[in-house]
């Protein structure tokens, strides 16, 4: 707590959610009122079909603006985009240019070579060469990387190989809808098989080289974030019939040797992660468990016994929290602690 009674005697910000009726959206107002940070004037905006619905934060009700290109005439300090990514192409370049930091959760920016893409338990030194835009990862990078970092920093990375395991809920509330319906046997709407009962190897489009640019993500976010373009990494991403956090299965391939049980003590001390690797008692990360959360959880941590200096873990966060809502506002503490 004296954190967060350090976080209230901060400079005061105006701060604006854009995409406010989302899921992410509403998830974004949830964790702003949970970590307590220091709102002076809060603006809500969307869509016109989302214009004129009210949304409760921190006591009180706010009316949803119609997202226009006047709506940073008003002074704004940070706005926190979910609104995907047409939306941000459009109007994040308008807020920057009004002085505002954008943060985007969208794909839009990411791989932009003048925008930081930022995990802030990871390369959060490289949100200082932002230029009013500041790009979320996608949901599967975020946990990975909080998991990667500090054994790329001990053993230095050679190989990834990513095998995702994706909840509905990262198709938003069409994704989660599909589930639900389905499991009454009806018909799906968002995706292009029966989510219910099935494992869908597709997430996003088709690309030329075979890939889904899920997996594509993935592979070129590591390496931004990483700052490694020569890093070796492959990818298969699927979504699951599980509704809310991310699984993923990480085979990573070390430069160097490792003893084991100083590299388990490396991801105990790592921030933001929480292990649970006991296998005697049946202690692995769970979706179910990780949900509402915002650490991310890994276990099942063994010797790849087919490579020289290699290991499996098997990592999961909420993807909505960690993978989306709460990463940007953690990005958002970052820029108000450098505001002081």
């Amino acid at each position: 707590m004296d954190k967060r009674k350090k976080e209230m005697n901060m400079k005061k910000i105006n701060l604006a959610v854009v995409g406010a009726t989302g899921m992410v959206g509403r998830t974004f107002l949830k964790v702003l009122e949970e970590r307590q940070l220091p709102i002076e004037n809060f603006y809500v905006m969307a869509s016109s079909r989302s214009a004129g619905k009210t949304l409760a934060f921190n006591g009180k009700e706010y009316t949803v603006e119609e997202l226009t290109e006047h709506s940073f005439d008003k002074p704004i300090d940070i706005a926190l985009f979910s609104a995907g990514g047409s939306t941000s192409e459009k109007f994040a370049p308008i807020a920057a240019a009004h002085g505002c930091i954008v943060i985007d959760n969208s794909s839009q920016w990411r791989m932009d070579p003048e925008v930081p893409l930022i995990v802030p338990e990871v390369n959060p030194e490289d949100i200082k060469w932002h230029k009013n835009i500041i790009a979320n990862p996608n949901c599967s990078t975020i946990q990975a990387m909080v998991a990667l970092k500090p054994l790329d920093e001990k053993y230095k990375i050679k190989r990834v190989v990513y095998s995702t395991y994706q909840a509905v809920s990262g198709a938003g509330v069409a994704g989660w809808n599909d589930l639900e319906n389905g499991l009454k046997g009806e018909a799906p709407k968002k995706f292009p098989h029966a989510i219910a009962n099935n494992c869908l190897p597709h997430i996003d489009v088709f690309l030329d080289n075979g890939y889904t640019k899920e997996e594509m993500k993935m592979v070129n976010e590591t390496r931004k974030i990483l700052h490694n373009d020569a890093m070796r990494i492959t990818a298969t991403t699927v979504r699951v019939p599980v509704f809310n956090s991310h699984s993923e299965s990480i085979n990573v391939e070390f430069e160097k040797p490792f003893e084991m049980a100083e590299l388990v003590e490396t991801l105990r001390n790592a921030p933001g992660v929480v292990l649970q690797n006991d296998e005697s008692k049946n202690e692995y990360p769970l979706a179910t468990e990780a949900t509402g959360h915002d650490e991310v959880y890994i276990g099942r941590i063994r010797r790849d016994e087919s490579v020289e200096s290699g290991v499996n873990l098997w990592v999961v966060a909420d993807n909505i929290r960690k993978g989306a809502a709460t990463n940007a506002v953690q990005i958002a503490e970052e820029i108000i602690k450098n505001m002081q």
